[in-house]
């Protein structure tokens, strides 16, 4: 390696890819963070059970499993990420807006389930090329890709609750085709402006290899021995499902046992994940200097202690207090996760290693909104908050088993 060379893989990086990819990663979650504001309206037009709401998440997650690791290994066999990137933005918004011209409960499921293929081919393509571009701030610049996720989230629901002041949500759905506008102006940005390789000339894809479908699906096997690589994404599907579990029935609760309006849980969800916005940076940049395992375990811990004091405060102030300090400890854990599994993955599979991880925290993800809903059901919505609580502190149990120090197997 010459002078010029070496010079230019110590010198520090600008940071203008990681805002674009940023601000692409928060127009992915805009749709999903209105439907979880629109789920009580279309639960009560429809007549559905609480069981049957956690069913149309179900569905979306499932789906969501089944295409990640697909999609993982195409990130890793395709080159150009900006366009997988732009076909994912596209995917998401396209089949929300189908929901308005639906009175069917099998009709939303299937649009549902559409936006599952879209909303996981965005995450290895996005995750595997920060990671590759940033290599020894994967936590913090992870966190921000987390805060452009956050971002949408929190102003969502206030912009979405305002407008279900004066429109019914079908015709909400169809004014919200507008941010699907600001997408396709943000991929043609990012197709402009985002650079393919990294500052040494090295493909992105791959690690610079060349190989066949044969040899890859050889080295993907790999990945699946890979212990604490499993552990983790194991670990990152458990908060998952404390997090959709709560972002399902969160709306749900408010609007049906304390009779809130659409505005005014829409600020409830924009304090959760404000919240949230505030604590990815902290616990990405913390994790880079103190290690992934300490932060995601205090974090994990204060989580279930929170979502419990949420569900015993009920309909006092101190709900809303809960609610943040929940999106405070739970995002925290979700960038550091995500580092950590990037670390345990060997560099020319980070895109299907980022594949694995988000297909089985779909999974749980799945499954938590229906259990949620048939506990609920049974028993009383109060009950399947501890049941949350529950899943977070299995995710705790897990990380407790992962060495303090991973193997950079990403240089590998």
């Amino acid at each position: 390696m010459n002078t010029a060379t070496t010079t230019a893989a110590a010198a520090p990086r600008s940071f203008r890819d990681v805002w674009l990819i940023s601000a692409g990663h928060g127009l992915t979650h805009w749709y999903t963070a209105t439907f979880f504001l629109l789920l009580p309206l279309i639960g009560k037009e429809l007549g559905l059970s609480y069981t049957e709401i956690g069913l149309i998440m179900t569905a979306q997650h499932v789906v969501g499993a089944i295409s990640n690791l697909p999609g993982g290994m195409v990130v890793d066999m395709v080159g150009k990420k900006g366009y997988l990137m732009a076909a994912s933005l596209f995917w998401v918004g396209f089949p929300y807006a189908l929901m308005s011209l639906t009175d069917s409960y099998w009709m939303l499921l299937v649009c549902v389930a559409l936006v599952g293929i879209g909303n996981n081919i965005w995450h290895p393509a996005a995750i595997a090329t920060l990671a590759h571009r940033y290599p020894g701030r994967k936590g913090l610049v992870l966190s921000f890709h987390g805060m452009g996720g956050n971002a949408a989230d929190a102003i969502a629901p206030l912009v979405v609750g305002a407008l279900l002041a004066w429109y019914t949500w079908r015709t909400v759905v169809v004014i919200n085709i507008v941010p699907g506008i600001v997408m396709a102006t943000m991929i043609l940005v990012m197709l402009g402006a985002f650079a393919m390789s990294s500052s040494h000339g090295e493909s992105i894809n791959a690690g610079g290899r060349k190989r066949s479908l044969t040899d890859y699906l050889k080295e993907f096997g790999s990945l699946l021995r890979n212990k604490t690589l499993m552990l983790v994404c194991v670990s990152s599907a458990f908060r998952t499902m404390t997090q959709t579990g709560l972002l399902t029935f969160l709306p749900v609760y408010l609007a049906y046992e304390l009779g809130y309006s659409p505005f005014l849980v829409g600020v409830c969800l924009t304090v959760l994940q404000a919240a949230g916005f505030v604590a990815s940076p902290i616990a990405g940049h913390l994790s880079d200097r103190m290690g992934r395992k300490r932060i995601v375990i205090s974090s994990a811990l204060l989580t279930g202690v929170m979502i419990v004091a949420m569900a015993l405060a009920g309909k006092s102030l101190l709900f809303v207090v809960f609610i943040a300090l929940v999106g405070f400890f739970l995002y925290a854990m979700r960038p550091v996760l995500q580092a950590w599994a990037v670390e345990s993955t060997p560099k020319h599979l980070a895109g299907s290693g980022v594949g694995l991880q988000f297909g089985i925290t779909a999974v749980g993800a799945s499954i938590s909104p229906a259990l949620f809903g048939i506990i609920a059901d049974a028993y009383d919505i109060h009950t399947a908050f501890f049941f949350l609580a529950g899943t977070i502190i299995a995710s705790n149990v897990l990380v407790i088993f992962m060495p303090k120090d991973v193997a950079k197997l990403a240089t590998a």
